[in-house]
Protein backbone atom coordinates (compact mmCIF):
# COMPACT_ATOMS: atom_id res chain seq x y z
CA UNK A 1 0.00 0.00 0.00
CA UNK A 2 2.93 2.27 -0.83
CA UNK A 3 4.27 2.48 2.77
CA UNK A 4 0.89 3.50 4.09
CA UNK A 5 0.47 6.40 1.64
CA UNK A 6 -3.06 6.09 0.28
CA UNK A 7 -2.90 9.26 -1.80
CA UNK A 8 -2.82 7.25 -5.01
CA UNK A 9 -6.38 6.01 -4.44
CA UNK A 10 -9.12 7.65 -6.46
CA UNK A 11 -11.17 8.18 -3.29
CA UNK A 12 -8.32 10.16 -1.66
CA UNK A 13 -7.55 12.55 -4.50
CA UNK A 14 -8.44 16.25 -4.52
CA UNK A 15 -11.36 17.32 -6.69
CA UNK A 16 -10.41 20.22 -8.99
CA UNK A 17 -14.05 21.36 -9.15
CA UNK A 18 -14.18 22.06 -5.41
CA UNK A 19 -10.76 23.58 -4.82
CA UNK A 20 -12.40 26.84 -3.68
CA UNK A 21 -15.08 25.11 -1.58
CA UNK A 22 -14.42 27.32 1.44
CA UNK A 23 -15.18 30.43 -0.61
CA UNK A 24 -18.48 29.32 -2.14
CA UNK A 25 -21.88 30.63 -1.12
CA UNK A 26 -24.43 28.23 0.31
CA UNK A 27 -26.24 28.10 -3.03
CA UNK A 28 -23.01 27.44 -4.92
CA UNK A 29 -22.19 24.59 -2.50
CA UNK A 30 -25.59 23.03 -3.16
CA UNK A 31 -25.15 23.33 -6.93
CA UNK A 32 -21.68 21.80 -6.77
CA UNK A 33 -22.86 18.86 -4.69
CA UNK A 34 -25.76 18.25 -7.04
CA UNK A 35 -23.42 18.15 -10.04
CA UNK A 36 -21.04 15.78 -8.31
CA UNK A 37 -23.79 13.52 -6.94
CA UNK A 38 -25.00 12.92 -10.49
CA UNK A 39 -21.63 11.27 -11.15
CA UNK A 40 -22.35 8.73 -8.41
CA UNK A 41 -25.61 7.72 -10.07
CA UNK A 42 -23.88 7.34 -13.45
CA UNK A 43 -21.04 5.31 -11.91
CA UNK A 44 -23.51 2.87 -10.34
CA UNK A 45 -25.20 2.42 -13.72
CA UNK A 46 -21.94 1.31 -15.29
CA UNK A 47 -21.76 -1.51 -12.73
CA UNK A 48 -25.21 -2.88 -13.58
CA UNK A 49 -24.06 -6.36 -14.65
CA UNK A 50 -22.08 -6.93 -11.45
CA UNK A 51 -25.00 -5.64 -9.35
CA UNK A 52 -27.40 -7.98 -11.17
CA UNK A 53 -25.01 -10.89 -10.56
CA UNK A 54 -24.97 -10.01 -6.86
CA UNK A 55 -28.77 -10.04 -6.74
CA UNK A 56 -28.99 -13.48 -8.31
CA UNK A 57 -26.20 -14.91 -6.13
CA UNK A 58 -27.75 -13.63 -2.91
CA UNK A 59 -31.30 -14.65 -3.85
CA UNK A 60 -30.12 -18.15 -4.72
CA UNK A 61 -28.23 -18.43 -1.44
CA UNK A 62 -31.18 -17.28 0.67
CA UNK A 63 -33.59 -19.58 -1.19
CA UNK A 64 -31.24 -22.44 -0.34
CA UNK A 65 -31.18 -21.61 3.37
CA UNK A 66 -28.27 -19.17 3.43
CA UNK A 67 -27.86 -15.66 4.78
CA UNK A 68 -26.37 -12.34 3.63
CA UNK A 69 -23.83 -10.47 5.75
CA UNK A 70 -22.72 -6.92 4.98
CA UNK A 71 -19.28 -6.16 6.45
CA UNK A 72 -17.66 -2.74 6.76
CA UNK A 73 -16.14 -0.08 8.94
CA UNK A 74 -17.09 3.58 9.40
CA UNK A 75 -19.59 4.91 6.87
CA UNK A 76 -19.40 1.74 4.76
CA UNK A 77 -20.28 -0.47 7.71
CA UNK A 78 -23.03 1.83 8.95
CA UNK A 79 -24.71 1.78 5.55
CA UNK A 80 -24.61 -2.02 5.56
CA UNK A 81 -26.20 -2.13 9.01
CA UNK A 82 -28.85 0.36 7.88
CA UNK A 83 -29.79 -1.67 4.80
CA UNK A 84 -30.00 -4.88 6.82
CA UNK A 85 -32.14 -3.19 9.47
CA UNK A 86 -34.60 -1.87 6.89
CA UNK A 87 -35.39 -5.26 5.35
CA UNK A 88 -37.57 -6.77 8.13
CA UNK A 89 -40.04 -3.85 8.34
CA UNK A 90 -40.15 -3.43 4.56
CA UNK A 91 -40.37 -7.08 3.51
CA UNK A 92 -41.36 -8.90 6.72
CA UNK A 93 -38.11 -10.86 6.43
CA UNK A 94 -36.42 -12.70 9.28
CA UNK A 95 -33.91 -10.31 10.94
CA UNK A 96 -31.29 -13.08 10.79
CA UNK A 97 -31.61 -13.33 7.00
CA UNK A 98 -29.69 -10.14 6.21
CA UNK A 99 -27.26 -8.86 8.84
CA UNK A 100 -24.80 -6.01 9.09
CA UNK A 101 -21.37 -6.49 10.66
CA UNK A 102 -19.73 -3.22 11.72
CA UNK A 103 -16.18 -2.89 13.00
CA UNK A 104 -16.58 -1.90 16.63
CA UNK A 105 -20.09 -3.33 16.93
CA UNK A 106 -23.30 -1.39 17.35
CA UNK A 107 -21.62 1.30 19.48
CA UNK A 108 -19.76 2.30 16.32
CA UNK A 109 -23.05 3.37 14.72
CA UNK A 110 -22.95 6.59 16.74
CA UNK A 111 -19.36 6.82 17.98
CA UNK A 112 -16.21 7.02 15.89
CA UNK A 113 -14.39 3.69 15.80
CA UNK A 114 -12.50 4.02 12.54
CA UNK A 115 -9.24 2.86 14.18
CA UNK A 116 -10.78 -0.61 14.46
CA UNK A 117 -10.86 -0.97 10.68
CA UNK A 118 -7.12 -1.76 10.72
CA UNK A 119 -7.62 -5.04 12.59
CA UNK A 120 -7.82 -7.77 9.95
CA UNK A 121 -8.10 -10.50 12.59
CA UNK A 122 -11.22 -8.82 14.01
CA UNK A 123 -12.91 -9.20 10.63
CA UNK A 124 -11.92 -12.85 10.54
CA UNK A 125 -13.25 -13.38 14.05
CA UNK A 126 -16.58 -11.70 13.19
CA UNK A 127 -17.15 -14.32 10.48
CA UNK A 128 -16.26 -17.18 12.80
CA UNK A 129 -18.54 -15.87 15.57
CA UNK A 130 -21.54 -16.02 13.24
CA UNK A 131 -20.76 -19.54 12.03
CA UNK A 132 -20.79 -18.42 8.42
CA UNK A 133 -20.74 -21.40 6.05
CA UNK A 134 -20.92 -22.34 2.38
CA UNK A 135 -24.62 -21.48 2.22
CA UNK A 136 -23.99 -17.82 3.05
CA UNK A 137 -22.89 -14.68 1.19
CA UNK A 138 -20.51 -12.10 2.66
CA UNK A 139 -20.60 -8.63 1.10
CA UNK A 140 -17.57 -6.51 1.98
CA UNK A 141 -17.90 -2.73 1.66
CA UNK A 142 -14.83 -0.47 1.66
CA UNK A 143 -14.88 2.76 -0.35
CA UNK A 144 -11.13 2.94 -0.83
CA UNK A 145 -10.78 -0.81 -1.20
CA UNK A 146 -8.08 -1.25 1.44
CA UNK A 147 -9.83 -1.74 4.81
CA UNK A 148 -8.09 -4.68 6.57
CA UNK A 149 -11.16 -5.51 8.70
CA UNK A 150 -13.21 -6.09 5.55
CA UNK A 151 -10.55 -8.17 3.84
CA UNK A 152 -10.08 -10.26 6.97
CA UNK A 153 -13.79 -11.04 6.91
CA UNK A 154 -13.87 -11.80 3.18
CA UNK A 155 -10.82 -14.06 3.34
CA UNK A 156 -12.30 -16.05 6.20
CA UNK A 157 -15.62 -16.26 4.33
CA UNK A 158 -13.76 -17.62 1.29
CA UNK A 159 -12.02 -20.17 3.51
CA UNK A 160 -15.41 -21.34 4.79
CA UNK A 161 -16.83 -21.71 1.28
CA UNK A 162 -19.18 -18.71 1.39
CA UNK A 163 -19.75 -16.59 -1.70
CA UNK A 164 -17.97 -13.23 -1.47
CA UNK A 165 -18.88 -9.85 -2.95
CA UNK A 166 -16.50 -6.90 -2.85
CA UNK A 167 -17.61 -3.26 -3.13
CA UNK A 168 -15.21 -0.35 -3.52
CA UNK A 169 -14.87 2.90 -5.46
CA UNK A 170 -11.36 2.45 -6.85
CA UNK A 171 -10.25 0.64 -10.03
CA UNK A 172 -8.53 -2.78 -9.95
CA UNK A 173 -5.12 -1.34 -10.80
CA UNK A 174 -5.22 0.69 -7.58
CA UNK A 175 -6.39 -2.18 -5.40
CA UNK A 176 -6.86 -5.65 -6.92
CA UNK A 177 -8.88 -8.32 -5.16
CA UNK A 178 -9.84 -11.96 -5.56
CA UNK A 179 -13.50 -12.31 -4.68
CA UNK A 180 -16.45 -13.90 -6.50
CA UNK A 181 -18.13 -10.64 -7.55
CA UNK A 182 -16.70 -7.11 -7.59
CA UNK A 183 -18.77 -3.94 -7.76
CA UNK A 184 -16.65 -0.83 -8.41
CA UNK A 185 -18.58 2.39 -9.09
CA UNK A 186 -15.86 4.93 -9.84
CA UNK A 187 -17.44 8.08 -8.43
CA UNK A 188 -14.25 10.13 -8.60
CA UNK A 189 -12.68 12.48 -6.09
CA UNK A 190 -14.93 13.77 -3.31
CA UNK A 191 -16.05 17.39 -3.00
CA UNK A 192 -14.42 17.34 0.44
CA UNK A 193 -11.14 15.54 -0.16
CA UNK A 194 -11.16 11.99 1.19
CA UNK A 195 -14.63 12.26 2.75
CA UNK A 196 -16.07 9.04 1.35
CA UNK A 197 -19.35 9.48 3.23
CA UNK A 198 -20.23 11.75 0.27
CA UNK A 199 -20.24 10.38 -3.31
CA UNK A 200 -18.84 7.00 -2.31
CA UNK A 201 -21.45 6.77 0.44
CA UNK A 202 -24.19 7.76 -1.99
CA UNK A 203 -23.07 5.09 -4.45
CA UNK A 204 -22.98 2.54 -1.64
CA UNK A 205 -26.55 3.37 -0.59
CA UNK A 206 -27.76 3.19 -4.19
CA UNK A 207 -26.18 -0.21 -4.73
CA UNK A 208 -27.42 -1.67 -1.44
CA UNK A 209 -30.94 -0.32 -2.08
CA UNK A 210 -30.95 -1.99 -5.48
CA UNK A 211 -29.51 -5.28 -4.29
CA UNK A 212 -31.67 -5.83 -1.21
CA UNK A 213 -34.83 -4.83 -3.07
CA UNK A 214 -33.88 -6.92 -6.09
CA UNK A 215 -33.24 -9.93 -3.88
CA UNK A 216 -36.64 -9.55 -2.21
CA UNK A 217 -38.32 -9.31 -5.62
CA UNK A 218 -36.62 -12.56 -6.62
CA UNK A 219 -37.80 -14.18 -3.37
CA UNK A 220 -41.46 -13.30 -4.01
CA UNK A 221 -41.76 -10.43 -1.54
CA UNK A 222 -43.18 -8.12 -4.21
CA UNK A 223 -46.20 -8.32 -6.53
CA UNK A 224 -46.08 -5.84 -9.39
CA UNK A 225 -44.41 -2.95 -7.60
CA UNK A 226 -46.22 -3.45 -4.28
CA UNK A 227 -44.68 -4.52 -0.96
CA UNK A 228 -47.02 -7.44 -0.41
CA UNK A 229 -44.94 -8.78 2.49
CA UNK A 230 -44.98 -5.48 4.36
CA UNK A 231 -44.99 -5.93 8.14
CA UNK A 232 -48.15 -4.28 9.52
CA UNK A 233 -46.62 -2.90 12.71
CA UNK A 234 -48.02 0.64 12.93
CA UNK A 235 -50.86 2.80 11.62
CA UNK A 236 -48.89 4.02 8.60
CA UNK A 237 -48.07 0.49 7.49
CA UNK A 238 -51.60 -0.70 8.17
CA UNK A 239 -52.90 2.09 5.95
CA UNK A 240 -50.42 1.08 3.23
CA UNK A 241 -51.49 -2.57 3.50
CA UNK A 242 -55.17 -1.64 3.20
CA UNK A 243 -54.48 0.56 0.19
CA UNK A 244 -52.52 -2.22 -1.53
CA UNK A 245 -55.40 -4.64 -1.05
CA UNK A 246 -57.98 -2.03 -2.07
CA UNK A 247 -56.11 -1.05 -5.22
CA UNK A 248 -55.27 -4.58 -6.38
CA UNK A 249 -58.72 -6.06 -5.67
CA UNK A 250 -60.83 -3.00 -6.54
CA UNK A 251 -62.50 -3.37 -3.14
CA UNK A 252 -63.80 -0.64 -0.89
CA UNK A 253 -61.53 0.49 1.90
CA UNK A 254 -63.76 -1.17 4.50
CA UNK A 255 -63.77 -4.48 2.63
CA UNK A 256 -60.00 -4.31 2.20
CA UNK A 257 -59.57 -3.67 5.94
CA UNK A 258 -61.78 -6.65 6.79
CA UNK A 259 -59.86 -8.88 4.38
CA UNK A 260 -56.60 -7.78 5.97
CA UNK A 261 -57.93 -8.73 9.41
CA UNK A 262 -59.14 -12.14 8.20
CA UNK A 263 -55.69 -12.90 6.81
CA UNK A 264 -53.95 -12.15 10.08
CA UNK A 265 -52.74 -8.83 8.64
CA UNK A 266 -50.75 -10.55 5.88
CA UNK A 267 -51.25 -8.72 2.61
CA UNK A 268 -49.98 -11.51 0.37
CA UNK A 269 -52.30 -14.01 2.01
CA UNK A 270 -55.26 -11.60 1.87
CA UNK A 271 -54.81 -11.14 -1.87
CA UNK A 272 -54.64 -14.88 -2.54
CA UNK A 273 -57.69 -15.54 -0.34
CA UNK A 274 -59.66 -12.92 -2.29
CA UNK A 275 -58.56 -13.84 -5.80
CA UNK A 276 -58.96 -17.60 -5.36
CA UNK A 277 -61.86 -17.46 -2.88
CA UNK A 278 -59.95 -19.54 -0.33
CA UNK A 279 -59.97 -19.82 3.43
CA UNK A 280 -56.80 -18.80 5.24
CA UNK A 281 -55.44 -22.32 5.85
CA UNK A 282 -55.86 -23.37 2.21
CA UNK A 283 -54.29 -20.13 0.97
CA UNK A 284 -51.34 -20.58 3.33
CA UNK A 285 -50.70 -24.09 1.98
CA UNK A 286 -50.88 -22.86 -1.61
CA UNK A 287 -48.39 -20.10 -0.88
CA UNK A 288 -46.07 -22.51 0.86
CA UNK A 289 -46.14 -24.82 -2.16
CA UNK A 290 -45.25 -21.84 -4.36
CA UNK A 291 -42.25 -20.94 -2.13
CA UNK A 292 -43.99 -17.72 -1.15
CA UNK A 293 -44.41 -16.39 -4.70
CA UNK A 294 -47.92 -14.96 -5.10
CA UNK A 295 -47.68 -14.98 -8.89
CA UNK A 296 -46.84 -18.69 -8.92
CA UNK A 297 -49.63 -19.45 -6.42
CA UNK A 298 -52.10 -17.73 -8.74
CA UNK A 299 -51.21 -19.95 -11.71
Amino acid sequence: MNNGDRGYLLTEQANPHSQNLDRLSALEIVELFNQEDAKAVAAVGIEKEAIAAAIMTIASAIASGGRLFYVGAGTSGRLGVLDAAECPPTFCSDPDLIQGILAGGMNAMVRSSEALEDREDDGKDAIAERNICDLDVVFGITAGGTTPYVHGALKEANHRGAKTIFFCCVPPDQFPSQYDIEIRPLVGAEVLTGSTRLKAGTATKLVLNTISTGVMVQLGKVYGNRMIDVAVTNSKLEDRAIRIIRDLTSSSRDDAAQLLERSGKRVKLALLMHWKNLDMATAEKLLQDAQGHLGKAMM
